[in-house]
């Protein structure tokens, strides 16, 4: 299915949103909830799994939204049409700190690997499917699983990433190891697997996990400074715990350092 062609902007920097330009009859598919404002003229539509599919009967669309319940996402995205004469504008925002990154998929030829929850939005006509790990031990141990998600097409498709960003420009044979939760997405030419970090002190004590991710040549990574899974184990780690009190801040004090600051309640 062609993709439609859309322009964009994207605005911000630590809470960034994009916004998408849409000519009449143009659209652009979205995970529920990513929305942020649109224009007046633009129509919004609930559609079972992303739209792409060729096959328009029932089965059809079933099985192509029961792949996205693999990935963890609902079986439901939302379109957004432009409906009435003249460009329309709708916008899409960051679920969390990071960036947002546009994907030409033309110049990926036409695929993109990318973790399960770094899709935010793309082009109608865009298929967001899956991709399965033929690798037992990537699936048990590469943070991500055996199921990571694939964008396939020939439109231009947004993934959201964590903290900063880079990219990396791996050629044919060379090799990259990152921590398996900092990937956002690669090109599908590049070969993903994962490797034990070794060392009895390092497997014990190092406190940055048993294995790391490799990612080797040729193509395009991109790579997250802070995955959500670690923001969310920071957060709640400092979060007040039983019957609302906290841990001191990590302070040797602990709780005499709530008592001098006033944070103790009796």
């Amino acid at each position: 299915m062609e993709a439609h062609e859309i322009d964009y902007s994207i605005y911000g920097e630590e809470m960034q949103y994009v916004e998408i330009e849409l000519d009449p009859n143009e659209g652009v598919v979205a995970e529920a909830g990513s929305f942020m404002m649109m224009d007046d003229g633009i129509k919004m539509e609930t559609i079972f799994g992303d739209g792409s599919s060729r096959d328009n009967s029932v089965m059809g669309k079933i099985f192509g939204a029961g792949k996205r319940l693999l990935t963890g996402e609902s079986l439901f995205m939302t379109a957004f049409y432009n409906t009435i004469p003249g460009k329309k504008r709708v916008s899409f925002a960051s679920p969390y700190p990071g960036k947002i990154i546009a994907i030409d998929l033309r110049k990926f030829n036409g695929k993109f690997i990318c973790q399960k929850d770094a899709f935010l939005c793309a082009a109608k006509g865009v298929s967001i499917g899956i991709e399965f790990s033929r690798k037992l031990g990537r699936g048990l141990f590469g943070g991500e699983g055996f199921i990571m998600q694939k964008l396939e097409g020939n439109g231009m498709a947004f993934v959201h990433a964590g903290g900063t960003t880079a990219t990396k420009e791996l050629a044919p044979g060379e090799k990259l190891k990152v921590d398996t939760g900092c990937i956002i997405g690669f090109d599908h030419t590049v070969d993903y697997d994962i490797e034990f970090v070794g060392g009895i002190k390092n497997t014990l004590f190092g406190g940055e996990g048993l294995f790391f991710a490799t990612l080797t040549g040729p193509g395009t990574v991109y790579i997250q400074s802070l995955p959500f899974s670690r923001l969310a184990k920071r957060v709640w780690a400092s979060a007040p715990q039983g019957g609302g009190k906290d841990k001191g801040e990590g302070s040797i004090l602990g709780g005499l350092g709530d008592l001098l600051d006033g944070d103790n309640r009796f």
